[in-house]
């Protein structure tokens, strides 16, 4: 990461002509221009840190090999579909980054989606509740399951991989007596719920959205680097921060562009985004989040810094169940029914294993909120890729397989690498 430093001018201290602003020789800083990027990535790298390049880098091959196979990998209504396809399982890791940043697992998500969705479709249909209000109380359901596990991990002292696997197994029980012997429950095809995945935004709505994010960027990093260098801190120069917002609206000005050439940008997948992008902030910028990487790093030294270890684990598997039942609510709305095999089939694996491709750590306290798309849109192009090739669910299986060994690999050999690096080893 590039960063200068400007401290006030101080006798016997930094160099430089009179007036000028001077640079602290004990901080690490690099010239802001292209090749200092470079000497910092190349430092990140051989300092354990990879960062999103594996995965960025395995979605050019993914999308390169599968686009020689079938030229219409790459058209606008498959990658359209795409986007929608992946906002549900992407839901689901989006929690269950939370819980792995604290280096525990959460097996029921697949469980608690299932339910959420069947308490969504019974309402709805058959107790005529307004399908608002029947989302709303789905994703309370999911709020609640999570923080009786949270409760029982935290206050109980129950390892969260029991907890998780009797929720696993107890939710899907009640999911499946919930729908009793009819097995399914069709909702609406033109109501609230199915406006969730079925609704596009005119090409209008998707260049605004690109220009207000790109502006709120710049806006926002502008600020918090002039505060920085107010305080004499380290702070990114003018031409980086450009950089930056440029490498945001790249792929923002090409996504747009492409979804707009089918229907336009789907609801589904800015909801999905949205909820990234939130969380981000939140584990980024917030004291909570702080106080999530520090229970992840050592729940013993969070705890003897004064922060409330239990309130951290319970409120973190409540975010995780909730996100989880927003994902069974999107599942419904796309197949416009909630059935035993809801939330059931392969979503809990998909999820746990898009959290790890996408970068999370298994080992807790490493991560951020964007393993979710990452992750999500590597076994997402797997996917559509082998659907589109007519290969059988097998084959997609074993693939999955192994990205997620590569991605385990990578993890630790990050790590080991950032031991060596903390340790003054080459």
């Amino acid at each position: 990461m590039t960063q200068q430093t400007h401290a006030t001018p101080a006798s016997g201290e930094g160099t430089g002509t009179p007036g000028e602003p001077r640079r602290d020789p004990r901080l690490l800083v690099t010239a802001a221009s292209p090749s200092g990027w470079l000497k910092a990535l190349r430092r990140n790298l051989r300092g354990g840190e990879l960062g999103p390049v594996p995965v960025i880098i395995g979605l050019i091959l993914i999308a390169v090999v599968f686009q020689s196979m079938n030229d219409r990998y790459l058209s606008a209504q498959n990658l359209s579909n795409l986007t929608v396809q992946i906002a549900a399982v992407g839901l689901m890791t989006t929690g269950v980054i939370m819980v792995l940043l604290l280096g525990e697992i959460d097996l029921s998500v697949g469980s608690v989606s299932g339910l959420s969705a069947a308490v969504l479709a019974v309402l709805a249909v058959r107790f005529g509740v307004s399908e608002w209000v029947a989302i709303g109380a789905a994703v309370l359901v999911g709020l609640l399951v999570g923080l009786l596990h949270g409760v029982i991990f935290a206050k109980l002292g129950v390892p969260a991989f029991v907890v998780t696997l009797a929720g696993l197994l107890g939710w899907q029980g009640l999911h499946l007596y919930l729908l009793d012997s009819s097995g399914s429950v069709n909702t609406s095809a033109n109501g609230a719920i199915a406006m969730l995945t079925q609704t596009y935004f005119v090409p209008v709505v998707g260049w605004s959205l690109v220009i207000v994010t790109v502006l709120l960027y710049m806006g926002t990093v502008f600020a918090v680097e002039r505060r920085r260098r107010l305080a004499g801190l380290p702070y990114k120069p003018l031409p980086e921060v450009l950089f930056r917002s440029a490498l945001l609206a790249v792929p923002l000005v090409g996504g747009v562009w492409v979804l707009n050439q089918y229907k336009g940008v789907p609801l589904a997948f800015l909801i999905f985004v949205g909820f990234v992008v939130a969380l981000d902030l939140i584990l980024r910028k917030t004291r909570y989040g702080r106080m999530v990487y520090a229970v992840g790093g050592s729940s013993e030294a969070a705890r003897r810094a004064g922060i409330s270890v239990d309130f951290i684990r319970i409120s973190v598997f409540g975010i995780a169940s909730m996100l989880a039942a927003l994902g069974g609510i999107m599942l419904v709305s796309r197949n416009f029914a909630a059935s035993v095999s809801t939330g059931g089939g392969e979503e809990l694996m998909m999820a746990i294993a898009a959290a790890v491709i996408g970068g999370t750590s298994l080992f807790g306290g490493r991560g951020n909120a964007y393993s979710a798309l990452l992750g999500g849109l590597v076994l997402g192009a797997i996917a559509s890729g082998l659907l589109l090739l007519q290969m059988e669910s097998s084959v997609r299986f074993m693939i999955t397989a192994a990205v997620l060994l590569i991605a385990v690999i990578l993890d630790a050999i990050s790590r080991r690498g950032r031991k060596t690096h903390a340790r003054g080893g080459a």
